[in-house]
């Protein structure tokens, strides 16, 4: 199996501070603080680049399901929602909402929640964040 790589710096104090992230792969790099990802202020933070990776991950399963099952997707397109919340005084994320729609000829809704739930089930990042997240879902045709 392959193994990804990042990079992040932090330099200075906790709230005046700054930080950088980079891909190894060179594939996408950008810069977060604490008002990023605190206080909502424009910018990165590491709850975004865990969306990405499970937004993506979960298009993936979901794509190899529905064409395992003959129903091949023309696109999947989600939506992930990473919630940091204060839980016994510290941050934590408690929640990865997905959004996710779906073109795929030839399926009915039914089937196409019950790809969506498997996919839920077993991406890789699902399974990372299974038991210490709350992972929701809402899925429908296009």
């Amino acid at each position: 199996m392959a193994t990804s790589n990042a990079v992040a710096t932090w330099e200075g104090k906790l709230k005046e501070g700054k930080g950088t992230f980079k891909a190894q792969s060179g594939a996408f790099s950008g810069a977060f603080s604490f008002g990023t990802r605190f206080e909502g202020k424009k910018g990165s933070n590491p709850e975004e680049l865990i969306a990405a990776a499970h937004a993506g991950c979960f298009s993936m399963a979901l794509s190899a399901a529905l064409e395992k099952a003959g129903h091949p997707a023309t696109r999947i397109e989600t939506r992930a929602a990473v919630t940091l919340e204060t839980v016994d005084g510290a941050p934590k994320v408690t929640r990865s909402a997905l959004e996710v729609r779906g073109k795929v000829p030839g399926i009915d809704q039914a089937a196409f929640q019950q790809a969506a739930e498997g996919a839920k089930k077993n991406c890789p990042v699902s399974k990372a964040l299974q038991g210490n997240v709350e992972i929701t879902m809402d899925a429908k045709l296009a």
